[in-house]
């Protein structure tokens, strides 16, 4: 069973910067600047933003300490900042 975060966050029906529509076996990934579920097109977009790195190297030091969990562990939250995923699994 998924988290309820998991669950809300994975089967966005649209992109939260673009909304473009997003279907269960669409791709989307958190963002790193306000955690919330968007499209791969707005990721590449958010990766060439100037700030980037800092504010992705500050999220994962704040996500590992508020959940514990390494970043690259795939059942942890901030796993999804960096690994696309889909609402059906």
């Amino acid at each position: 069973m998924k988290d309820p975060w998991e669950q809300e966050l994975s089967c966005a029906v649209a992109c939260y910067r673009c909304n473009a529509k997003l279907s269960a076996s669409d791709q989307r990934i958190l963002s790193v600047f306000d955690h919330q579920p968007i499209c791969l097109a707005c990721k590449r977009k958010e990766e060439k933003r100037a700030e980037y790195a800092e504010v992705s190297r500050n999220m994962i030091g704040s996500c590992m300490m508020e959940t514990e969990v390494m970043y690259g562990d795939p059942g942890g939250y901030c796993y999804f900042h960096f690994y696309p995923f889909t609402c059906d699994g």
